[in-house]
């Protein structure tokens, strides 16, 4: 697999290391923990992108990278706790290939709802990356510099938030109230295929 530029397959994992299981290889070694860039080959000790010694911890005054698919930052360390072991502690890329076992819900089902940058729930429509973000994090916000369309879907995921499911809300609107029943209903559909695996 060719993750962030990467011209060459992923190296093979080395006898006796610790991170080496048969589905995914040890790349620990060989990725730069401050931006997740893969190295090009083993003979490679610096980071073509940041300038880092690969391995060597980000520094202090950088953003550090972010998973595109939980959305989970890097620790100042530049790795993140692994979900298969939770003593152990990995790079970004590996997380990346961990969300193949332990993925974060039903990304299949919510492409269905897709159409174009925006899905369709119900009658309604909202932004893709908000709405998915949303379902990973609970987070209504797109992240810095990032604006939102206002629409029923957004105001219902404000509303589930804020209050739940089950509110009884003083001046509730019929439309905010169906779109928060299709959030809460396209709510338990994505994360059911995450707790089921787990």
């Amino acid at each position: 697999m060719k993750l962030f530029g990467s011209t060459k397959p992923r190296p093979a994992a080395h006898p006796g290391s610790s991170s080496a299981s048969p589905a995914q290889p040890s790349v620990a070694h060989s990725v730069c923990l401050q931006c997740g860039m893969i190295a090009a080959g083993s003979s490679v000790t610096f980071c073509r992108r940041c300038g880092l010694t690969i391995g060597s911890a980000p520094r202090v005054d950088v953003a550090l990278p972010t998973c595109p698919t939980c959305y989970a930052s890097v620790d100042d360390d530049g790795r993140i706790p692994s979900y298969g072991q939770s003593t152990r502690r990995v790079d970004l890329v590996t997380h990346m290939f961990e969300h193949e076992q332990y993925p974060v819900g039903d990304d299949d089902h919510l492409e269905t709802l897709r159409a174009g940058e925006m899905i369709r729930i119900g009658r309604w429509q909202a932004p893709f990356d908000l709405v998915r973000r949303y379902l990973v994090t609970g987070a209504i916000d797109g992240g810095r510099r990032r604006s939102y369309q206002h629409s029923a879907i957004v105001t219902a995921m404000s509303q589930l938030k804020r209050w739940g499911p089950e509110a009884d809300i003083f001046g509730d609107q019929e439309e905010w109230r169906a779109a928060r029943q299709a959030v809460t209903a396209l709510l338990e559909r994505y994360q059911s295929r995450a707790s089921a695996r787990r």
